[in-house]
């Protein structure tokens, strides 16, 4: 991966690789259920955005996260410089 991808790629890159959907599906408006993803994929995902950024996410974040937008805003405020 180069360093050059953008916040938004890189989730959606992660999400790709665990959902299996296609990068196109991925708007900022497509929600989970959109997707048809889990709770464990919810947790699979989160846990890889975790390691990818050196952030914790709170469970009370994770909660609000409806969309896809929602998810890419909250990392690139929270993400580690």
């Amino acid at each position: 991966m180069g360093t050059d991808m953008t916040v938004e790629q890189t989730i959606k890159e992660i999400v790709v690789g665990i959902l299996h959907c296609k990068e196109e599906d991925l708007k900022p408006e497509t929600t989970w259920k959109d997707l048809e993803a889990d709770s464990l994929d919810l947790v699979q995902i989160l846990v890889a955005l975790e390691e990818k950024y050196g952030i914790e996410i709170s469970d009370e974040a994770a909660e609000k996260f409806t969309n896809f937008g929602e998810i890419t805003k909250y990392i690139e405020a929270n993400q580690a410089s």
